[in-house]
This record gives structure tokens, sequence and C-alpha cells, in this order.
């Protein structure tokens, strides 16, 4: 398939600015994946979609307070940096603007001296940059915590008044770049109510990399190299989504990365067992999915890999006339947008 065939036109004024409040009075395109069938709901109504013994699947990274903005230490210029991944303890692969700024060597400041940076290295394959932090005293992520900006998508303008939303209200773990939107919809009291109905709540862990926002540059999709992101499926879950299907129950995952990390796993091991790594997992029209019965998701860019996932689950035609309608129909898009649930 071609990239151009997942475009579709959005008017600007439909891409969400601000999180809706409360979370889950967002609205709900309902997608029959069978039929093409398409409704119109609320988030709150996904209690009256799910049965007795189905499993939400959960993604619980916590984005990491991740944009520092910083001087260097000799002439005082400013430097913006953006954690990426944690390679050690104090070391991170990291973006920087301006890249002239951050040779090999060079040293920097953030937050009046909580925070002190060093490049070590300058990566050959996209010129990130490796370096190394010290700080004086606590974790380094409480001192993120205090100086980072949460790094939003570019095509979100307006600057997020609680750092609070943009993280789901279950994130446990922090390593994400950004955040599993998808959840953003849950509130605390929503997960309650669907509990006691009987619906099982089980966690993944897959720290979201900004290689998620990467445009596809390649005509053929097929010739499209993913970004490689850290998993993590624990027993618990593992044991939990095998019992569900031995039931003959439903397996929902909440988001396009709950998705990836179980079809990874099945991927690579042939079967749901606890497991970690990392995943390059490309899924595009023509994959044979081996978990999922459902997926809960927003509605993502266009030309995007997470449009191409979901074209895989729900049927081309059926996700893009879905699309359509929901321009139509004047949903909100991308990551503080509505949602849609497909089954």
């Amino acid at each position: 398939m071609r990239k151009s065939d997942f475009w579709y036109d959005l008017p600007e004024k439909l891409i969400a600015q601000t999180p809706i409040e409360p979370r889950d009075t967002s609205r709900m395109l309902t997608l029959d994946r069978k039929t093409g069938v398409i409704g119109h709901r609320h988030f709150y109504d996904i209690l009256d979609l799910l049965n007795k013994g189905d499993t939400l699947i959960l993604n619980n990274s916590r984005v990491l307070p991740a944009r520092l903005y910083g001087k260097r230490t000799d002439t005082g210029g400013d430097i913006e940096f953006l954690l990426l991944e944690q390679k050690q303890q104090d070391i991170w692969e990291i973006l920087v603007k301006p890249g002239k700024r951050a040779r090999i060597g060079s040293k920097f400041v953030f937050g009046d001296g909580l925070l002190n940076a060093e490049v070590l290295d300058i990566l050959p394959a996209d010129g990130n940059r490796l370096v190394r932090f010290k700080w004086q005293c606590g974790s380094f992520f409480n001192v993120l915590e205090q100086i980072g900006q949460m790094p939003l998508p570019p095509y979100i303008k307006q600057k997020l008044q609680d750092k609070e939303r943009y993280q789901t209200v279950y994130s446990k773990e922090p390593g994400s770049a950004a955040a599993p939107t998808a959840g953003l919809h849950f509130t605390p009291e929503l997960l309650e109510r669907i509990k006691s109905k009987g619906i099982n709540i089980g966690f993944v862990t897959l720290h979201v990399g900004l290689g998620t926002f990467r445009p596809v540059k390649e005509d053929n999709i097929t010739d499209h190299k993913m970004h490689s992101e850290h998993y993590y499926l624990p027993q618990e879950t593992a044991d939990l989504i095998n019992k569900t299907k031995a039931n003959g129950k439903r397996v929902i995952a909440v988001g396009t990365t709950s998705c990836r990390t179980l079809e990874a796993a099945v991927a690579t091991y042939g079967c749901v067992q606890a497991c970690e790594g990392y995943t390059d997992i490309f899924i595009y029209p023509g994959f044979e999915f081996k978990v999922l019965d459902g997926i809960i998701t927003n509605f993502h860019l266009p030309e995007s890999t997470l449009i191409m996932l979901v074209s895989a689950f729900a049927g081309y035609e059926h996700t893009m006339n879905a699309y359509k309608i929901a321009v139509e129909e004047q949903y909100r898009f991308f990551s503080f947008g509505d949602a849609m649930f497909i089954v």
C-alpha cells in the first residue's frame, strides 16, 4: 500500500488544543469492524459496551517532563534538551536545539544549578546526543518533576496548565516521551465501575518514544523503518490474558501502545507470556492479529503508522470511512481529542 492511501483532510480547528473536563465526557465513535457500522457515544458509555469477563489492557507508562531549558555554562547561550531514552542511571540519549551549541565536551546548566549536563557523544545515525547528568540530591526523576516541561506534540500550541492532564490516572512507570493518549479518557471512578461490573484490568508498560510522531517518508509503506520502544509484559497480565481467551471472552487494548506490546510478545514467543525487551513491530493492513478482540484508540495523524495500525485491525475501508465521518461530525482529533472503540 502507498502512504497516500492513508491521507484524509482535517480542518485545523478539529485538532484538540486542550483536554476536556471531566476526562470521560469526551465523545467516542464506535466501529464494528465486521460490518462497518458506526455509532456515536460518550466515553463514559464504555461501561455499556464491555461485558463481564472481558479484559482491558492498559499501558501504565508515565510521561517524563522531558523538555529542559537551560544555558551553556561558558557562553550563557540558550539550549533546549528533549530526553529520549535512559541508557545508564545518569546517561541519556537526547535531542538538542540548537545542535551547534552541543558539541562533545560542552557543558550545560538547568534550573538555576539543580541539574548539570555534559555531552559525551554525537550519535552518527541521527545526530542525537549522549549526555551525562549530575544533580545534588534526590533522584533524577524528582529533579525532572521540578524543572522539566511536558513534551507536548508540535500540533498542540496552547500551554498545558496542569501537567497531570498529559498523564493517565493510572500512570506509574516513568519513561515515556509522549502519552499513551487513549488512556487519557479514563477517570478513577470509571475504572472502579468497570471493575465492579466484573471486567478485568491488566497492565503492560511500553515507553512511548518520539518515533511515534516520526512521519512515514517512504511511498511504499513496507519500506518504512519503525522506531524501537522498550516494553514489559508482567506474568499476572499474561495469565489474565490467557485466562480471558480460554473463557471465550474478549481482550481489548487501550491504545496502540498496548496493542503493539501484546502482538509483539506473541510474534516473538509464539504465545502470551511474561517478557521484556524492545519492539519495532510495524502493524499495517494484512497483519494477522493473534491476541486482540478490540481496541480503544484516539484519532491519529494522516499517513501515520498509527492510522495504519488501526486500518490493519478494523479494515482499511471501514477505518477511512470512520475518519471521514468523524471529520463531518466535528470530532476532536489527536492527543487531547476524542476516542474510537473498535470491536
